[in-house]
C-alpha cells in the first residue's frame, strides 16, 4: 500500500519550496475487482490499482489546484510549482482559505465507525461465482429471457493534510452484488433490477436472494401500458423515494444559495416539510458508506438538524460558502485531487412514518406507484418537477397492472409540503427514505 500521509507531506514541503503562503494536499490510492456476467458468458472480468495527489495552494488570496497520477518527487516538485504559477495568474477570491488551527479535527475514533472490512480481498474466482449465483437464481424465474449480473469489490485509502496543521485519513471497502432480469421481447420487453452493497463481506445478503427478487420484479412489469392523463396521488417506492429529499438537500447546498439559484434561497426558518418531519445528517453511522470522520477541509463532523419539525435550519456548508453567507462551515466540504472542496452532504434520515408501503396503497385510492424514474427535468431555480416514470396502476387501494412511459409533474416546494412517509426505510442505506405518498400531482400518461 502506498504510505499517503507520506506523499502528503512531501506535497506541502514542495509547495512551501515553490513559494505558497498556505497549502493542502490529497493523497488516495485505491484498488477495485469487478465481473460481469450477461446470457450466461463472462461478459467482463476488471481489476484496477493506482495513487493519485492532488495540491491546492494559495497566495494572497488566490488558489490553484493540481493534481497527478505519479507520485514520483520529480513531480510533486513540478506540480507544486506549476500550482503556484498558476495561483499567481488566478482571480482573488476572498472567502478562499483554510481552516483556522483551532477549527481542525484533532481526535477521533475511527475504530467505531468501521468503514473498512478487515478481511481479505475477495478473488476473481470468487465473486465470478458469486455473479453467477445471482445470474442463475433470476433466470429460475418462469419468463425470465436474460439476466445480466455483476459482483464487485473495492478498497480505497486517502489522506488529507494541511499547513494549518491538519493531517488524518481512513479507508473504505465495498463489496455489492447487482442483477438486471428481462422479461418479453422487442417493444414489449420489460426490465427490472435489484442489487444489494456493504462495507464488510459478512453483511451481504444472500446472491440467491437478489437474482430471485430482480427477477420477481421484472416479471410484475411484464404487460405494462400507459396510464391514463389526470391529477392522481404518487407514490414513490422505497427505491426512488430519496430523490425527492435529494432535491431538498441540492436546493440548500451552500453553492446554490450563494449564486442565489436555489428554489429554497428564501426559506431559511420557513416550513418545508409537514410539522412532524424532520431530516437529520449523522455521518457518523458506523458501517454506513457515507460515514467520515472529518470533512474535505479537516473539520471535525457531527450530527446536525437539517429540517426539524418541518422548518428548515440552515445550509449546507463549506468554510468558502460559509465566508460568502456570513456563517460557519457546517463540515460538509466534500473534495477530490484536482478541485477545490464544495459542500455535499453525508449520511442522511427522513423521519419514518407510522404506515407501511401497503398500507399508504390503501390509502391512496386511486393513483400511481412509482418504482422507477428516468430523465430529469427539475428547475433549480424555481422547483417546477418533471419526470419520466413507470409503475403499477392502483384502483381502489389495490394494485392493478404494470404501467410505463408516463410522466410525473408537480412543484418541488408544494410536493414536499404534502408528503406522508412509509416506515419502510432499509436501515444499511447511507440515505434512508422510506416510501412517499403525495397527493394531487399531475400525471401525463394515455
Amino acid at each position: 500500500m502506498t504510505d499517503l500521509s507520506r506523499l502528503t507531506d512531501a506535497l506541502l514541503a514542495a509547495a512551501r519550496r515553490a513559494g505558497a503562503d498556505a497549502a493542502d494536499a490529497l493523497a488516495m490510492h485505491g484498488t477495485s475487482v469487478s465481473i460481469d456476467i450477461r446470457a450466461g458468458a463472462l461478459e467482463q472480468a476488471e481489476r484496477s490499482e493506482g495513487a493519485e495527489i492532488g495540491l491546492r495552494v494559495l497566495i494572497g488570496g488566490r488558489q490553484a489546484c493540481v493534481s497527478a497520477s505519479d507520485t514520483s518527487d520529480a513531480t510533486i516538485q513540478r506540480l507544486a510549482e506549476r500550482a503556484v504559477a498558476m495561483a499567481t495568474e488566478a482571480p482573488a477570491d476572498p472567502h478562499a482559505g483554510l481552516a483556522d488551527p483551532d477549527q481542525i479535527a484533532r481526535d477521533w475514533d475511527l475504530a467505531a465507525l468501521e468503514l473498512a472490512d478487515p478481511s481479505a480481498e475477495p478473488g476473481a474466482a470468487a465473486l465470478e461465482a458469486a455473479a453467477r449465483a445471482v445470474e442463475e437464481a433470476a433466470m429460475q424465474g418462469k419468463g425470465i429471457s436474460q439476466v445480466e449480473a455483476s459482483a464487485s469489490y473495492s478498497r480505497r485509502a486517502l489522506h488529507l493534510a494541511a499547513t494549518n496543521g491538519f493531517s488524518g485519513g481512513y479507508g473504505r471497502t465495498s463489496h455489492s452484488l447487482s442483477a438486471v432480469a428481462f422479461t418479453g421481447e422487442g417493444t414489449a420487453m420489460e426490465r427490472d433490477w435489484a442489487a444489494e452493497g456493504r462495507i464488510f463481506a459478512a453483511d451481504m445478503p444472500g446472491a440467491e436472494g437478489i437474482g430471485a427478487l430482480a427477477a420477481e420484479r421484472a416479471l410484475q412489469r411484464a404487460g405494462a401500458v400507459k396510464p391514463r392523463t389526470g391529477t392522481y396521488p404518487v407514490l414513490f417506492d422505497e427505491r426512488v423515494a430519496s430523490s425527492l429529499i435529494g432535491h431538498l438537500t441540492s436546493a440548500i447546498n451552500g453553492a446554490a444559495i450563494a449564486r442565489g439559484a436555489s428554489w429554497l434561497r428564501d426559506a431559511l426558518g420557513t416550513q418545508v416539510l409537514p410539522a412532524h418531519l424532520s431530516v437529520i445528517e449523522d455521518p457518523h453511522r458506523p458501517r454506513i458508506s457515507a460515514s467520515r470522520p472529518f470533512d474535505g477541509e479537516g473539520l471535525p463532523t457531527h450530527r446536525r438538524m437539517i429540517v426539524e419539525n418541518g422548518i428548515l435550519t440552515g445550509w449546507t456548508l463549506d468554510l468558502a460558502t460559509g465566508r460568502k453567507l456570513g456563517m460557519p462551515s457546517t463540515a460538509n466540504a466534500s473534495r477530490g485531487t484536482s478541485a477545490p472542496p464544495s459542500p455535499s452532504v453525508s449520511n442522511i434520515d427522513l423521519t419514518p412514518g407510522e404506515y407501511s408501503r401497503a398500507d399508504l396503497i390503501a390509502q391512496m385510492g386511486t393513483g400511481l406507484l412509482v418504482t422507477s424514474m428516468i430523465g430529469s427535468t427539475i428547475n433549480p431555480t424555481t422547483g417546477d418537477y418533471s419526470r419520466g416514470a413507470s409503475g403499477f396502476w392502483v384502483e381502489n387501494g389495490q394494485i392493478m397492472y404494470p404501467v410505463n412511459e408516463c410522466t410525473i409533474a408537480g412543484n418541488l416546494r408544494d410536493m414536499l409540503l404534502r408528503i406522508i412517509p412509509a416506515n419502510d426505510a432499509r436501515a444499511h442505506l447511507s440515505t434512508r427514505v422510506p416510501s412517499v405518498l403525495i397527493d394531487g400531482m399531475t400525471l401525463a400518461g394515455a
